[in-house]
């Protein structure tokens, strides 16, 4: 128990330039549970060599937290997870919480949990990717014995500062709206690093439950902190908004009729 976190500390992992991922945990976070953040660096140019480097360098980036009493670690870079085979990276998750002493999720194991507790198996994918890793993430969620459906991919501005992080929630919004239903179970919005939060609220009437990385990921760590399992029932609220709309209201909505 710390002074401003007496429900429990949750550390944070995101790539060096995501500007999506903490605000959208910011929001997401309950009063009560507090947030420490540790960038993944990376110096090299490509994008998918930097997803190798932020892997590589796991047990390393964790040491800066240091001796915080973390309850959980939450590693939001879901691309990261496509070039490593499923088995293999839960090894190596168990491998580190045994030494380390505090769950660590993944975005893509918390997406994976969601879809498994809903029991969706025919899915639609929303990818903010460009090639190979694209084709990549589309490997690796057969792996993870699912039906891809139904694919819409979110083109970008070549000339921003990142390929998804300068993405407007509108980008996927529109994603959505294209992919339709299509008898689809659930629909995932990918990318830690793609605004998805007004899209999440607009999303009821898409006919299936819409979930997104970083939504699936604070869902699995505040039911570490309560010592939960998973379940259709404990999703529901953050899928419906329930859960996170009000703090949403408080902190965007009205930060934008102030300056208005």
């Amino acid at each position: 128990m710390t002074e401003y976190a007496p429900l429990g500390l949750i550390g944070v992992l995101t790539p060096q330039a995501n500007t999506t991922a903490e605000p959208e945990f910011t929001i997401l976070c309950p009063a009560g549970v507090g947030l420490l953040t540790a960038r993944l660096t990376s110096e090299k140019a490509s994008m998918d060599d930097r997803l190798v480097d932020y892997v590589l360098s796991l047990e390393w980036t964790l040491d800066r937290f240091a001796n915080a009493p973390l309850a959980a670690v939450i590693f939001a870079c879901t691309g990261a997870a496509y070039l490593v085979d499923p088995d293999r990276e839960n090894e190596t998750l168990a491998k580190i919480e045994s030494r380390r002493g505090y769950r660590l999720i993944t975005a893509a194991n918390a997406v994976a949990d969601a879809l498994r507790v809903l029991g969706a198996r025919r899915v639609g994918i929303i990818s903010p990717y460009g090639d190979p890793l694209h084709g990549r993430a589309l490997d690796y969620w057969a792996k993870r014995g699912l039906k891809v459906a139904a694919v819409h991919r979110i083109t970008s501005d070549d000339q921003a500062f990142h390929p998804i992080y300068s993405l407007s929630a509108s980008a996927s919004e529109t994603g959505l709206e294209a992919l339709g239903s299509k008898n689809l179970e659930a629909v995932a919005m990918l990318g830690t690093g793609l605004p998805t939060l007004p899209t999440l609220l607009r999303a009821k009437g898409a006919g299936v439950p819409v979930i997104s990385p970083n939504l699936c990921l604070m869902w699995r760590a505040l039911l570490v902190l309560r010592g939960e399992a998973p379940s259709a029932q404990n999703l529901r609220p953050w899928i419906t908004g329930e859960a996170w709309r009000e703090r949403f209201r408080q902190r965007v909505l009205s930060a934008r009729d102030e300056m208005s």
